[in-house]
């Protein structure tokens, strides 16, 4: 007898936040010229000064230009231990960082035993930082019903897949959840529309696992998660939920 299961799966968002460490350098040195070193007045002193001789952000309808003049050796400037990116511009990013889930809960419905049910949403990256981002994906547990039944994650049809790497899963009488990625920089192990993984298991210590990534600027990369679920006639009625986190971290 066919049992039919009411499942769904709520995602919730995880932003990570950089730290940034300022390095101050001071310098001291006899001037060549008294009227360069300072500025001051009664309530401020200003020493050695870099007026700019011009700055602003001109535009038309094909562009838009950020512009700063005069300032004191600007550019890129890189040794072992240490990177200088000098000058205003290098503070202001023209692709600002963002992350958007496209829908935030995933519901199957009625799930019939043999017959597997996929539902998708989109995951869109901006990251104008120098060093790219990553995504990284965990769920908090099983798929799991009021009365502590669980829908186990899937091991593929050759039992070859797991958090880390995808296998082929295409066999109706293969049971489980799982994941598939396709679009802009997903991991190279989703060959195709037929390999999925399993989802990282918090509640077994299993890390996070990396489900986009690029070492490049990107602006509105997108990638579909399609997530897929398929259980047997043994499987116990109920209501089954579980939470997925999505980590998007841009690194400079």
């Amino acid at each position: 007898m066919k049992t039919k299961p009411l499942m769904k799966a709520k995602l919730i968002i995880g932003l990570a936040f950089l730290s940034f460490l300022i390095f101050s350098l001071s310098f001291s040195f006899s001037p060549l010229a008294l009227a360069e070193e300072r500025i001051e007045s009664d309530n401020y002193r200003i020493t050695w000064p870099n007026l700019n001789m011009g700055a602003g952000s001109p535009d038309s309808t094909k562009y838009n230009l950020g512009v700063t003049m005069g300032q004191l050796a600007p550019g890129l400037y890189t040794s072992t231990g240490y990177t200088i990116r000098a000058g205003f511009q290098y503070i202001h990013s023209i692709i600002p960082f963002s992350f958007v889930i496209s829908d935030l809960t995933i519901a199957f419905g009625t799930l019939s035993a043999g017959t597997p049910s996929t539902q998708t949403n989109d995951l869109t990256v901006s990251a104008g930082g120098a060093g790219g981002y990553q995504v990284s994906a965990k769920e908090n547990k099983p798929l799991t019903s009021a009365s502590a039944a669980t829908i186990p994650d899937t091991i593929c049809d050759g039992s070859d897949c797991d958090e880390i790497s995808a296998g082929v899963w295409s066999q109706n009488t293969t049971y489980g959840f799982g994941l598939n990625m396709s679009g802009d920089d997903v991991p190279s192990d989703f060959t195709d529309s037929t390999y999925f993984r399993q989802f990282a298991d918090a509640s077994s210590a299993e890390n996070a696992q990396v489900v986009m990534s690029s070492t490049d600027v990107g602006k509105s990369r997108q990638s579909t998660v399609t997530y897929k679920v398929n259980v047997s006639t043994i499987q116990a009625a109920g209501t089954y939920e579980n939470i997925i986190t999505f980590v998007c971290t841009p690194f400079f």
